[in-house]
C-alpha cells in the first residue's frame, strides 16, 4: 500500500507580527493552507490584508522588525524529506539554498526589484550563478533560454540592455526569467499584474499558465483582482486584516461564498460588470448646443521625437463623463496634461466653453488666462501619495486651490469642512497628515482639493487603478454623486474597461497616441469596429470562473488597429 504524498507546501497556523510603538500588529494571524503540486492558489483580499507578508513569510524575507512568532511552513523536498521553513535561519545557507532554486517569487513592483545600473543579463545570470556550477558561455546561454522562454523580442540584444530601457510589462518578464532561472517548484507571484494595462496583464498570466504547465510548477497568486482569480486559479484564500475568511476551490468561493466579507468582495466586481444603476442626475443639454469642451488636431511630440499625441480631436458636452480608454503608453495621461496646459502641444485647439458663456482656446490662453481657466478645469491623480505634500495637513492641501482663488480665514476653514464632508471624511481629521490615511481616503482628499473651487470640468487620471475593487467601487459611486450634485463633466482616464462601463456615457479609445474608435459606451462595449478595441475588450478578466474569457482572447495586430 502506497503512502499518500504530502503537499508540496503546507503552512499552519502561520503568525508574523511587528512590533510598534502602540503595540503589537498582527499582520498574519493563524493563517493555514496547502498547495499541491500544480496547482494555482489565489490569495485575495484588499490593502493591508496581510497577502503579501504571507507570502514573504514562506521565503523568511519579512521586512525588520516583523518576524515569525509562531506556526510550521512544512516545505516537502526532492529527496522526500520535509522541512519546517519557519525554523530556519532567515540568514542561513539553508534558506538562501531554497530561494530561487525550490521556491522563487516575482515581486510586486519589478523596477524597484531589478537595479537600474546593472543588465538584465547580469541580474537574471546571477541566480543562475548562486546556485548552479557553470561556465560564463552556460550562463549566458541559459539567460538567453529564459528570455525566449519569457517571450521578450530579440533576446540577443535584449540580454545586454537596461531594465529602464523596457516597459512596464518587458520589465515584469525579466522579472519571471529570474524566477525560472533554476526551474523552482513553488512559484510566488505577488501582484505580478497590478501596475500593467488589461492587455499587457492577458499576456503575462497567459505566460505564466505556459510556464506552469510545461515546468510543473505550483503557483501561489497574491492579488486584489477577483477577475483574475477566476481566470486562474484553482483554490482561493480569502484574508481579511491579516486573518483567513474563507478558503476552497474557486467555483465555490465565487458561486457559494460562505463568509460575508467573501460576498462583499465578488459583489462589487460583479457591480463594474454593468452599467451604474438608475441615478438622479440633471438632463444632458441637447445636441445641437455647443460642447463644452472642443478639441480638434491636437498633436505633441516630445524632444526625443515620439509622438505621444497624435492628431487627437474630441468633444464633451456638460454634464457629461467620456472615458478615455486604451494601453500604457497609448497617449491618454497625456492628452489629459495637455487639456489643462501642464504639456504644451505643439498644434490643434482645444475651446473651452466658460461659465460666461466665452469660448476660450486653452492651448493658446496667456499666463493670466490659464490661471482663471484652471479653476473651472481640474485634475485628479492618479497617484494619491505622491500628489499630496507630506509637509502639510489635510486641511492644508484642501484650502490651498481655496486661497489662491481669495477665500481666507474662517470662511475657507468652513469651506474645508464642508469639502470633507461631501466626499465622506469627518472634518475633525483636517488636522492630519495624508501618511496617516489610506489609499481610498488619500484619494477622497484629492478629490475634495479638485473640486474645491466648484469647477466645470474635472480630468480624472487613473483615479481609482490604485485601489482595491470594493474600494474603487465606493470612489465611482462618489464621483458620480458629487457630479449629479454639482453639475460635473468628466473625462475620466483610465485603462480599465470596467470602470469605463460603469461610469461613461461616452468612450475614445487611444492606441499609439490617435483615437481609433469613439461613441456611446454601451455601443462601443457591445459591437466594437476597430481591432484594436475588440482586443482591449477580449482581455479583461471575467469574474466568473465558469465562463473564462483570456484563453478566447482576440489578439490585434498592430497594423490592422489603424488602418
Amino acid at each position: 500500500m502506497t503512502r499518500p504524498q504530502p503537499p508540496l507546501l503546507a503552512v499552519r497556523n502561520l503568525q508574523t507580527f511587528f512590533p510598534t510603538r502602540h503595540g503589537t500588529f498582527r499582520a498574519v494571524d493563524d493563517v493555514s493552507f496547502t498547495l499541491e503540486r500544480g496547482r494555482t492558489l489565489a490569495i485575495v483580499g484588499e490593502s493591508g490584508s496581510g497577502k503579501s507578508v504571507t507570502a514573504r513569510s514562506i521565503l523568511q524575507i519579512v521586512d525588520h522588525p516583523g518576524r515569525i512568532e509562531g506556526g510550521a511552513i512544512e516545505l516537502a523536498r526532492e529527496d522526500g524529506t520535509v522541512t519546517d521553513l519557519a525554523k530556519l535561519d532567515p540568514r542561513g545557507r539553508e534558506i538562501r539554498a531554497i530561494r530561487g532554486k525550490e521556491i522563487a517569487m516575482i515581486f510586486q513592483e519589478p523596477m524597484s526589484s531589478l537595479s537600474p545600473v546593472h543588465r538584465v543579463g547580469d541580474q537574471i545570470g546571477e541566480a543562475v550563478r548562486l546556485h548552479r556550477k557553470v561556465t560564463r558561455r552556460e550562463e549566458r546561454d541559459r539567460v538567453l533560454e529564459l528570455l525566449r522562454q519569457v517571450e521578450i523580442p530579440d533576446p540577443e540584444t535584449a540580454i545586454d540592455r537596461y531594465t529602464f530601457e523596457f516597459s512596464g510589462g518587458m520589465r515584469q518578464r525579466v522579472m519571471i526569467a529570474m524566477a525560472l532561472a533554476c526551474d523552482p517548484r513553488v512559484l510566488i507571484a505577488d501582484e505580478p499584474t497590478t501596475a500593467l494595462d488589461v492587455t499587457t496583464q492577458a499576456e503575462i498570466l497567459d505566460l505564466i499558465r505556459r510556464l506552469q504547465d510545461s515546468h510543473g510548477m505550483a503557483v501561489i497568486f497574491i492579488t486584489h483582482d477577483m477577475g483574475v482569480v477566476a481566470e486562474i486559479a484553482d483554490e482561493v484564500l480569502v484574508m481579511f486584516r491579516g486573518k483567513v475568511r474563507e478558503s476552497g476551490p474557486v467555483d465555490a468561493i465565487f458561486h457559494a461564498p460562505q463568509d460575508g466579507y467573501t460576498r462583499d468582495l465578488i459583489g462589487s466586481v460583479v457591480k463594474l460588470e454593468q452599467k451604474a444603476g438608475a441615478r438622479v442626475r440633471p438632463a444632458l443639454p441637447p445636441a445641437d448646443q455647443p460642447p463644452l469642451l472642443k478639441v480638434e488636431n491636437m498633436s505633441l511630440t516630445f524632444g526625443n521625437g515620439k509622438t505621444a499625441v497624435d492628431d487627437v480631436s474630441l468633444t464633451l458636452r456638460e454634464g457629461e463623463t467620456l472615458g478615455i480608454v486604451g494601453e500604457s503608453g497609448s497617449g491618454k495621461t497625456t492628452m489629459g496634461r495637455c487639456l489643462l496646459r501642464i504639456y504644451d502641444p505643439q498644434q490643434g485647439r482645444a475651446e473651452f466653453r466658460r461659465a460666461d458663456g466665452r469660448v476660450e482656446d486653452v492651448l493658446s490662453a496667456g499666463r493670466h488666462g490659464l490661471k482663471s481657466i484652471r479653476r473651472e478645469m481640474r485634475m485628479i491623480f492618479q497617484d494619491p501619495v505622491g500628489s499630496l505634500s507630506p509637509r502639510k495637513t489635510v486641511g492644508e492641501i484642501i484650502a490651498e486651490p481655496l486661497k489662491l482663488a481669495g477665500i481666507r480665514g474662517r470662511a475657507c476653514e468652513e469651506e474645508v469642512c464642508h469639502l470633507m464632508e461631501q466626499v465622506g471624511l469627518p472634518p475633525a481629521w483636517r488636522e492630519r497628515y495624508p501618511h496617516a490615511f489610506s489609499g481610498g481616503q488619500r484619494q477622497r482628499i484629492g478629490i475634495a482639493r479638485a473640486i474645491s473651487v466648484k469647477p466645470r470640468l474635472i480630468i480624472a487620471d487613473e483615479a481609482t487603478s490604485a485601489l482595491d475593487v470594493s474600494l474603487r467601487s465606493q470612489m465611482l459611486d462618489l464621483m458620480m454623486k458629487l457630479q449629479d450634485e454639482m453639475g460635473l463633466s468628466y473625462i475620466f482616464i483610465s485603462h480599465d474597461m470596467s470602470v469605463i462601463r460603469y461610469m461613461c456615457d461616452r468612450v475614445a479609445v487611444m492606441y499609439r497616441g490617435r483615437i481609433v474608435e469613439t461613441g456611446e459606451t454601451g455601443q462601443v462595449i457591445g459591437a466594437p469596429q476597430a481591432p484594436y478595441t475588440r482586443a482591449l475588450l477580449s482581455a479583461i478578466p471575467n469574474p466568473d470562473p465558469r465562463n473564462p474569457r483570456l484563453r478566447a482572447r482576440f489578439r490585434h495586430v498592430p497594423e490592422a488597429a489603424l488602418a
